[in-house]
């Protein structure tokens, strides 16, 4: 087994490792405490071709594997995971109208997805449906023209900051059957927004519920057909898995890299303290776990790339494990900083927070959990 990166892929690895440590890692901080990204980052994110990392080249993306677009996101959290895990939610969103939009809906709003002057966000939860994502209740009503939307989406990164809203909404029946799935421009009537959520981590990302107030769209923002929109969801989430696993890698990594800067440098009974074995344990133990969960990350987004039978669970796996992994390293470089690592000048306690998170979105690391269960008892 050939376990090395192509020459292109560390090319795009190292592009995306320079342009965060030069745009996003110095104003991380900043972006977080105005709980807000500039705008203008994303089209120069975009024109590295990062607006549309596995939208197809025919449809003018990059045209990249999963697994290249998880060395992407691991390289941009070394910057800042909670800006990479935003980049994550557009391409997401970028993949599904790139895959089942009409031709005359690309036509007509994929240029600006792909130059990011439009900033997608990803609608599916709601106030009471998480985990149960196929009990959604927001409604979209045929009229004439269009639909009627009335509901609630929550958790949404973005809400009220980004220009359009990918939004699973219910046309039918109860269950995934009656779920479809809708476009909705920043400005239509009817779309407001609740106010920003306090949160723990992702600071950076305004995050807010969508709310739908008899809002009408035209019949030609529905994306694909009637009662699709569920599988479409589902589709997307194997890849989101991928790119969240590296995000908690890259995090993991940089606060790993400034831990052993930090103990080269601490001293304590007279030399430093990266001398103490005991210590040196606890360093090895995690660089064990981050190679062993890139090693896992890579073979899951390779399975998905290669279409995979057991994809799926090992997308599971890898989410589960990797996410779990990146939150205890950072915790231990906490640690490990001792009363320094609870400051914000030293950037890990942002890290902790920011990690903590990932084993919720993208699936809850419990149904993770479910979904390889599942699996085995299928196939034994």
């Amino acid at each position: 087994m050939d376990f090395a990166l192509s020459e292109e892929q560390n090319a795009i690895f190292d592009m995306a490792y320079a342009f965060g440590q030069e745009h996003i890692a110095p104003h991380a901080q900043a972006w977080e405490k105005a709980e807000s990204i500039p705008k203008e980052l994303w089209p120069q994110i975009s024109e590295l071709g990062f607006g549309g990392l596995y939208v197809s080249e025919e449809g003018g993306g990059a045209g990249l594997s999963r697994l290249d677009a998880t060395l992407v996101f691991e390289a941009l959290s070394m910057a800042c995971p909670s800006v990479a895990a935003f980049l994550s939610i557009h391409n997401m969103c970028a993949k599904m109208l790139d895959s089942f939009a009409s031709d005359e809906m690309k036509s007509r709003i994929m240029p600006d997805v792909l130059s990011m002057n439009t900033v997608l966000s990803y609608c599916l939860t709601e106030p009471g449906s998480g985990s149960d994502a196929a009990a959604l209740r927001t409604r979209a009503e045929r009229t004439n023209e269009g639909y009627t939307l009335n509901g609630t989406k929550a958790f949404i990164s973005g809400g009220g900051y980004s220009d359009a809203y990918v939004c699973m909404v219910r046309t039918g029946d109860d269950g995934a059957a009656g779920v479809s799935t809708v476009y909705v421009e920043d400005g239509t009537e009817g779309l407001s927004f609740g106010g920003l959520e306090d949160k723990m981590g992702w600071r950076s990302q305004p995050t807010a519920q969508v709310q739908f107030d008899n809002c009408n769209i035209s019949a030609d923002n529905l994306v694909g057909e009637e009662g699709q929109g569920f599988k479409y969801a589902m589709k997307g989430l194997d890849g989101g898995r991928l790119n969240i696993s590296a995000c908690s890698l890259g995090a993991a990594q940089t606060a790993l890299t400034k831990t052993l800067d930090y103990m080269g440098e601490r001293k304590a009974f007279g030399k430093p303290i990266d001398q103490f074995q005991g210590l040196q344990f606890r360093l090895a133990d995690m660089e064990i776990e981050l190679q062993a969960a890139r090693v896992f990350l890579r073979q899951a987004a390779w399975k998905l790339d290669n279409g995979a039978p057991d994809a799926t669970k090992f997308c599971a796996m890898a989410k589960k494990f990797v996410t779990e992994a990146g939150s205890r390293v950072v915790d231990q470089c906490l640690q490990l900083h001792g009363g320094y690592g609870y400051l914000a000048d030293y950037g890990i306690e942002k890290l902790v927070r920011d990690l903590r998170v990932h084993q919720i979105l993208e699936g809850t690391n419990e149904i993770m959990r479910v979904i390889v269960s599942r699996d085995l008892l299928k196939n034994r």
